[in-house]
């Protein structure tokens, strides 16, 4: 009797194992992703209920970082004030003065005018009330339809004479008449006149002396320089 011989092995009877095998890969890789979903589900209540790490909800569109604020407890930087006080009215006894006080600028070497008959005008980029310089103010002496404005008696001012300027921190800054000079319009010496003094002082100044009807302007300056009495 003789042994049948084996029944060679086809594709037909290899693919039932290679498809185990696929199977067997496949439901591990599940397994592994069942795995780390679990494992997911399980670390979430943890990262919520961490005292360090909170929901703080949805954020804004992503920018540049312009609108984004500096970090946890920094202070914004902020721009310095300058020294000193800004004037907020002059008063002048002798002459009947007590007049509002507007800010001006010298630009290019030009002042800027008073806006109106009635106001003094400071110029903030000479001098500051209480830092030892040189407080530079100027105020119509007429006004067109007017006729006598704000400084049309200083040429009248004595040495010796209070003048009162009031601070927009409260204070009060007395000063004494020194001098009352009048210069002529073309050849004043401006920079002597508005420059520092080294020492805290207020320089009034408005139009004075002939009118130029021709040319509608006052040949000459009124100057008055006064210095600060108390502290």
């Amino acid at each position: 009797m003789t042994t049948p011989s084996p029944r060679p092995m086809d594709s037909t009877m290899r693919m039932p194992r290679r498809s185990l095998l696929l199977a067997a890969v496949a439901g591990l890789v599940v397994a592994r992703s069942a795995r780390a979903q679990e494992d997911a589900v399980v670390n979430v209540p943890q990262l919520a209920e961490s005292p360090s790490i909170l929901p703080t909800g949805r954020g804004e569109v992503p920018s540049f970082g312009g609108r984004r604020p500096g970090p946890f407890g920094t202070a914004p930087v902020r721009p310095e004030e300058p020294l000193g006080a800004t004037p907020t009215a002059l008063v002048i006894p002798g002459i009947g003065v007590d007049a509002p006080v507007e800010t001006l600028q010298v630009t290019q070497g030009k002042m800027e005018d008073p806006t109106g008959p009635w106001v003094v005008g400071w110029y903030e980029n000479l001098g500051r009330l209480g830092t030892g310089s040189n407080v530079v103010m100027a105020g119509h002496v007429d006004y067109w339809n007017v006729g006598p404005s704000v400084f049309f008696n200083l040429g009248q001012v004595q040495p010796g004479d209070r003048v009162t300027v009031l601070g927009s921190d409260g204070g009060s800054f007395d000063y004494a008449v020194e001098s009352v000079t009048l210069y002529n319009a073309d050849d004043a010496p401006i920079e002597e006149i508005v420059g520092p003094t080294g020492a805290d002082s207020l320089t009034l100044i408005t139009c004075g002396g002939t009118f130029d009807y021709q040319n509608g302007r006052y040949l000459q300056r009124t100057v008055v320089v006064a210095n600060r009495v108390s502290a």
